[in-house]
């Protein structure tokens, strides 16, 4: 059984937004008063979009603020399917358009080929992170740490900060940071919404094999603190 983290449950998603948006904005700018810079490392997917949008519009000091991804589809950065152009359209508006986006994707033409670049690209980013959010799939998958890829091993114990994912069951290959690298961060949240994915967080906490469901890898640690925020 992995110890449950900080669980907070919220009666309908725009609550749950504004305490989380809140709360980011508030670490952020205690990073930059103690340290002249914060750093944010959010994740793709259409259950954070709101919060990247309540977020962008928080009064701290976004020109001092650098954020990048946890994952990202190695596709073009103008397809449907980037989180970078997700994020793009969603966080950095409004006074968050002043923030210093880093994303993952270059011009390389595979993860595998790319994957230094990228590692290189972030290497004078902000560290540790000061915020990561993360999401879960159903698999119980967070960034792109898949059970079903051949990478799972080596996202789950490597060295490097990123590392090319080929997911058995989703398109595109990818490229993500390692457990290594979310876990060098001052804050994670984790943020699901609906019963379904509240049944899998409870599944997740029944046992601590990580290449089962790789979520298990943020939720048994007690290096990073983790805070659990579920929406119905």
């Amino acid at each position: 059984m992995i110890k449950d983290s900080v669980f907070k449950s919220f009666d309908d998603k725009t609550a749950l937004e504004t305490q989380l948006a809140e709360r980011i904005a508030n670490q952020l700018q205690t990073a930059i008063d103690a340290r002249g810079k914060a750093s944010l490392v959010v994740s793709g997917g259409s259950t954070p979009v709101a919060l990247f949008q309540q977020l962008s519009k928080k009064a701290i000091e976004w020109s001092e603020v650098y954020i990048t991804l946890a994952d990202e589809r190695w596709v073009d950065v103008d397809s449907d399917d980037s989180n970078e152009k997700l994020v793009k359209a969603h966080l950095l508006q409004n006074r968050a358009a002043a923030a210093k986006f880093r994303g993952l994707k270059n011009m390389f033409a595979s993860a595998e080929a790319g994957a230094d670049m990228t590692i290189e690209q972030l290497a004078n980013f902000p560290k540790p992170f000061d915020v990561v959010v993360l999401g879960m799939g159903n698999d119980g998958h967070t960034c792109s740490w898949f059970p079903c890829s051949l990478e799972i091993e080596q996202a789950l114990s490597t060295d490097s900060l990123c590392l090319a994912v080929n997911p058995g069951n989703a398109p595109h290959g990818r490229i993500t940071i390692s457990k290594q690298g979310i876990l060098a961060s001052r804050q994670i949240y984790l943020h699901i919404v609906g019963e379904q994915k509240l049944s899998v967080y409870r599944q997740a906490l029944e046992n601590e094999d990580e290449k089962a469901m790789p979520i298990r890898a943020v939720l048994a640690q007690h290096s990073t603190p983790v805070d659990v925020y579920w929406s119905a």
